[in-house]
């Protein structure tokens, strides 16, 4: 059978890969859709994009488009009758022509099958690996910590949900408010929220980014104008605190407050700490990637769950104020285990000691080794248990200390942050035999009391903080503004720039020199400065640039 000979499909699948288009017609061309630039498309099979795979597909899938790949039929068929016909023999035509039908009804529909299958399986898993390291990245923002916020959670009909939250998210008021309202019902709903920011002393106010968000922040704006209040605000991503507000489990933290002003707490609660709360959410939910719901299902939840667990024992968690959710990304500990800490911890008190864990119920001595680093008591006698340095290594950094001249005090106060240079100074080898320990345990003990209750997230640049609001209106091609990284796709990056419609910087206009993907330079949560190039006011569309920028 010619349709199955191997070097036959192998050379034409190559042929086809090296000249063959990608291309997608419109089922029905005067429709208008998201699909417009795809009417009469075509790219090489080789360089297209990633991202434009999975958007043909998702059009094929939605019968808006029709996709297949062309190639000229002779690149193919020229190779195949040099393969099957030696030379003029008689019945060198019947073979040509079996070889033309079998091309024709086969091989070209096989290859084409599995090229397809390929490119969009090639597209998934970087679509999957782009979606992880925005989620890292949004996991790692550093929190707004020890700061009373309100959470505002917008809408028109059913009014403005406003939560307030102490330094460590514990609710101290909620209210509705309506400030989309005519009328009356504006003057009161400032009254509410300035009432609430002079009693507890409000520093922050993070406003959902949903519906009627944009009208919420110029209420906002102007509400905090009026009284030259030093508070600031932000517009946060509300993606997923729906879905959170739905939860058992959000019906258990916060059982006497409805959906709707659970949105509000959560809103509030993921700028002060976007990692404890956003753990709370299913990752696929928090909407950082692109085609996501196209992926295959089950690799994107392994991959994204690897994520927080990997972002969770990075950063650690206090064993005092850790929720269940964000217990259960520690190493070592299973569901059951992390709502006995959480049971034993309100029957007993806090905890006092990190080996106090050992009394919790079905915590066993291999669980306890594989979580202990990664849980904190800030409050313990022990200094070295609001450290990332393991128990079992606590002899070995007594030892450190005793052997440089130095006590649990100095860890106390901070004032071992030259160290690391007594010890280089005294030999890290030698140190490491002399205390009976390897060199890398003990380079990370001693970046550990170097900068003891340290996190990771402290390192990157704070949020980007409001107090006037801006109107798409008002932008100006050249205006130079700063905003903040939304998202990073294949083609380039969302900018949060203070309006309501974010602006994309177009990979092309990200840097000088050349970067195959805005990865390389940008990543969820930066801050940058940003130049307008345009701004289409019929479509909502604002373009972007990062270079030609004066400093």
């Amino acid at each position: 059978m010619i349709s199955d000979n191997a070097d036959i499909r192998k050379r034409v699948r190559n042929i086809v890969f090296r000249n063959g288009n990608l291309v997608s017609k419109a089922v029905d061309p005067e429709k208008d859709s998201v699909y417009t630039l795809y009417y009469d498309f075509k790219e090489p099979v080789e360089k297209i994009a990633s991202h434009r795979v999975l958007a043909v597909n998702r059009g094929e899938d939605e019968e808006v488009l029709k996709v297949s790949i062309e190639i000229e039929p002779s690149k193919c068929l020229n190779i195949m009758k040099m393969l099957l016909v030696k030379g003029n023999t008689p019945c060198g035509n019947a073979v040509i022509t079996a070889a033309e039908d079998a091309y024709d009804r086969l091989i070209f529909p096989s290859i084409e099958r599995e090229i397809r299958t390929a490119l969009t399986d090639d597209a998934d898993e970087k679509a999957i690996k782009l979606f992880s390291l925005n989620l890292h990245q949004l996991l790692m923002q550093p929190p707004v910590k020890n700061k009373v916020a309100i959470g505002l959670d917008p809408g028109y009909r059913t009014g403005c949900k406003l939560a307030v939250v102490d330094g460590t998210g514990k609710v101290l008021d909620t209210a509705v408010i309506y400030p989309t309202h005519s009328g009356d019902a504006v003057n009161r709903s400032k009254a509410t929220l300035k009432s609430m920011i002079n009693k507890y002393h409000v520093q922050i106010i993070a406003i959902g980014n949903g519906t009627a968000s944009k009208e919420t922040e110029i209420f906002t704006s102007s509400t905090l104008k009026e009284m030259s209040a030093s508070t600031q605000y932000m517009v946060v991503s509300e993606a997923g605190a729906s879905v959170y507000s739905a939860s058992k489990l959000a019906a258990t933290e916060l059982p006497d407050f409805d959906l709707t002003l659970r949105s509000a707490v959560s809103i509030a609660r993921r700028l002060q700490d976007p990692l404890a709360e956003l753990v709370k959410i299913e990752p696929k939910a928090i909407g950082v990637g692109q085609y996501q719901h196209d992926m295959p299902q089950k690799r994107l939840e392994e991959a994204l769950d690897g994520v927080v667990e990997g972002c969770v024992n990075t950063v650690g968690a206090d064993l005092n104020t850790a929720s269940p959710s964000l217990l259960s990304h520690i190493a070592g500990l299973t569901p059951t285990i992390c709502k006995n800490i959480v049971n034993y911890r309100e029957q007993n008190g806090i905890f006092k000691t990190r080996k106090e864990l050992l009394k919790v119920s079905k915590l066993g001595p291999k669980a306890f080794e594989q979580c202990a680093g990664f849980l904190r008591v800030s409050d313990s006698k022990n200094v070295l248990d609001n450290t990332a340095v393991h128990p079992e290594s606590y002899d070995a950094a007594e030892k450190l200390l005793e052997i440089c001249g130095c006590s649990d005090e100095d860890i106390r106060q901070n004032r071992l942050g030259d160290l690391r240079e007594i010890a280089e100074e005294m030999g890290i080898e030698k140190l490491a035999e002399q205390i009976g320990i390897g060199v890398p345990t003990l380079s990370d003990i001693i970046t550990e009391l170097t900068r003891p209750g340290r996190d990771p997230r402290d390192e990157l640049p704070p949020p980007l903080l409001r107090s006037d609001v801006m109107d798409i209106k008002d932008l100006k091609e050249g205006m130079v503004l700063k905003g903040t990284v939304r998202n990073v796709i294949d083609f380039g990056a969302f900018i949060d720039i203070g309006v309501h419609q974010d602006g994309l910087v177009h990979v092309s206009q990200i840097s000088n020199k050349f970067i195959k993907h805005p990865s390389e330079i940008l990543k969820v949560g930066d801050v940058v400065e940003v130049m307008i190039l345009s701004v289409d006011l019929k479509k909502q569309q604002i373009k972007l640039t990062m270079k030609g920028i004066k400093k």
